[in-house]
């Protein structure tokens, strides 16, 4: 086993069950993101990709099928145990061994958040059934404590696009059309995430500082990430030739460096996004509504200007409505479904 530290982030190269268990204490990541192996016989993908398998280092390790479903249960276990209260998870994977993974998560006490579709360009090719240009992107929490999640931290909520529809939505949607990257001539893990991707989810649910945890390093692309981001990192590897590699390439990374290049919101979330309602503020919100309702028929324009007025979100007002109603049984306080 080989540990290196560079600028205060831990690399090991060592397997990731017994690494977690000998390096990692209870309840200290923020952010678990990860890409484990194919379970595939993944060392065989150039027959399926069109690359050039001179620039992809070897030394991939791959996990028997037989071997599949035991081993993820142990590494997701060890998952469970590192993540803090509110800690999340997200992990990549295919189709094939899905239900292993899947499993291995329903035997711990891991929520899910989001079952993601990451739709990606040059799939598989194949000649006797559809081509496969997606992975899924399983997105669970750990229960305790209230989880990160900057909803605002990439679009503005009243950014919108040439039609007029909210970016901030767009964003968010639970199927991403993310591009892998085209590296010509580049020495290159078999199956790197693209940055794009990683920034995303590291723009969402984490905050700088926060400790980011890779189980499967690979080609060091969430290490490198997560340091450009200014989030603090540790990971492990398993093949020494990989490891090197990204060693490499780690030495490379200037903490902070991809800050200016990420994208950020063009507004700021509404001023009062996600505080306490005061009972002043309810009454307002009882009174305007009533008064915006007599002035206007559409009723998206009533949340709209309810909106500007209070410095809330459209969903944060639907719902303190519709706590009011069931609290005073008003049933002049009627929200539509199609609002």
């Amino acid at each position: 086993m080989e540990k290196k530290v560079i600028d205060g982030n831990k690399y090991f190269n060592q397997d990731c069950i017994n690494g977690a268990q000998e390096n990692l204490e209870s309840n200290s990541v923020d952010l678990i993101i990860t890409d484990p192996p194919y379970g595939i016989e993944g060392d065989t993908l150039d027959n399926h990709y069109n690359r050039d398998e001179n620039f992809v280092v070897d030394g991939y390790v791959e996990i028997p099928a037989n071997e599949y479903n035991d081993f993820s249960h142990k590494w997701v276990k060890q998952a469970e145990r590192v993540l803090k209260p509110g800690g999340a998870i997200y992990i990549v994977s295919g189709y094939t061994n899905l239900y292993d993974v899947l499993d291995a998560l329903k035997s711990t006490k891991l929520e899910e958040v989001n079952h993601l579709i990451w739709k990606y360009n040059f799939g598989v090719y194949t000649k006797k059934k559809y081509i496969s240009s997606h992975y899924h992107i399983l997105f669970y929490q750990k229960p305790g404590a209230e989880r990160t999640f900057n909803l605002y931290s990439r679009y503005g909520f009243d950014e919108k696009d040439e039609k007029g529809g909210s970016l901030n939505y767009q964003d968010r949607e639970d199927v991403w059309e993310i591009n892998r990257e085209y590296k010509p001539g580049e020495n290159k893990n078999k199956n790197e995430l693209p940055t794009q991707l990683l920034t995303k989810i590291l723009q969402y649910s984490s905050n700088q500082g926060d400790l980011i945890c890779d189980f499967f390093m690979g080609g060091f692309t969430t290490p490198r990430v997560a340091i450009g981001l200014k989030r603090n990192f540790v990971g492990f590897e398993i093949s020494e030739q990989i490891y090197q590699n990204g060693i490499k390439k780690i030495r490379e990374v200037e903490p902070g460096a991809l800050l200016e290049e990420v994208r950020s919101p063009e507004h700021n979330q509404p001023r009062n996004q996600g505080e306490k309602w005061t009972t002043a503020e309810k009454e307002k919100l009882i009174k305007r509504y009533r008064a915006l309702c007599q002035k206007y028929n559409y009723k998206k324009k009533v949340i709209q200007q309810l909106q500007k007025e209070l410095g809330r979100g459209k969903f944060g007002i639907k719902r303190m409505i519709k706590i009011i109603r069931e609290e005073q049984k008003d049933k002049e306080l009627k929200i539509f479904s199609n609002d």
